[in-house]
């Protein structure tokens, strides 16, 4: 019997170690960057303008059906982090964190089917994590913490 016990828990901590040994650490460049250039850089790419601008021309833009510049990593970290905190997660989110269970805006433009959508979505989670839709003031201090972890994963 106990040996038994301890053939279970050697198995358990091999099958652990080799899961997290073969988990991959999503990271900008690898993993997000080529999903947003598929799907989201022909609004938010080069030829759209930076926070402060849009802000102050929004409507301009957005007759152009064009969106705030993120095709860089700081730039979009900055729609993680700071200055526009969450406005990632909002946008992309599908609506299971929802309080009203609505994708959001700009989730349909993640994939061409729910299962494409679903599979860039998890994409984003991993490298967000913690995926939240709150803003800045309804933070707390260590998940501001944990939102600027996002800056390490480049």
């Amino acid at each position: 019997m106990q040996r038994a016990l301890i053939a279970m828990v050697l198995l358990f901590g091999v099958v652990l170690l080799g899961s997290s040994a073969g988990a991959q650490e999503v990271k900008y460049r690898t993993h997000v960057k080529p999903i947003f250039d598929a799907h989201c850089l022909a609004c938010h790419g080069s030829n759209t303008p930076e926070y402060e601008q849009f802000g102050a021309e929004k409507d301009k833009w957005l007759k152009q059906g064009l969106g705030m510049r993120m095709d860089s990593f700081r730039q979009l970290a900055g729609f993680v982090v700071w200055p526009n905190t969450g406005a990632v997660m909002r946008r992309l989110d599908d609506g299971k964190n929802a309080k009203d269970g609505k994708p959001g805006n700009m989730y349909q433009y993640l994939g061409a089917t729910e299962e494409e959508r679903q599979k860039n979505l998890a994409v984003f989670k991993g490298w967000i994590a913690p995926w939240t839709l709150k803003r800045l003031p309804e933070l707390t201090k260590e998940e501001i913490v944990e939102l600027n972890k996002v800056r390490e994963r480049y």
